[in-house]
């Protein structure tokens, strides 16, 4: 094993973070259809690649970063040989509040906005955390974070007037 003396238990992990994957990949690609996809496409990467694994925290740190990844490929290499579908609520994955007007808000957000919003608040990682996952300087994310609440609050102003 590659990974030292850690070891990966794949069935632990997808329970652990199933709804964390899906969530991400609904956020980026704004579909159910998409988000499945992305979500098997993940936990095949981690069944292939779950020697290189050397911790919990590096766990949910690399299926964040290869779910994010996964989503960036998924719109340019878009073909009609899709996977077939897995049904993500039968895998007890709880699903985001579609219909909700907070949601449809993030949702609006360019992705780089929704990214660093969607870690930091409904993941709850660290501004270090996220800088991690997402190769980028604390400061941009600080600045990612703040111009993105800007752009909610914009967005959600008549909602609450």
């Amino acid at each position: 094993m590659g990974a030292g003396s850690y070891s990966l238990d794949i069935n632990e992990a997808f329970a652990a973070y199933s709804d964390t994957v899906y969530k991400i990949a609904l956020a980026r690609t704004g579909n159910r259809n998409d988000a499945s996809d992305v979500f098997q496409e993940v936990f095949l990467r981690l069944i292939k690649h779950s020697d290189r694994i050397m911790s919990d925290e590096h766990l949910k740190r690399w299926l964040i970063r290869v779910t994010i990844n996964c989503c960036k490929k998924h719109f340019k290499f878009w073909h009609n040989n899709r996977v077939v579908e897995a049904d993500v609520t039968a895998l007890g994955v709880e699903l985001m509040p579609e219909e909700s007007s907070l949601y449809l808000a993030v949702m609006e957000l360019p992705p780089k906005y929704r990214d660093v919003i969607h870690l930091f608040y409904y993941e709850q990682l660290t501004i270090k955390q996220i800088s991690e996952i997402l190769r980028l300087k604390e400061t941009t994310v600080k600045s990612q974070l703040l111009r993105g609440r800007k752009r909610l609050k914009e967005i959600l102003k008549y909602e609450f007037e």
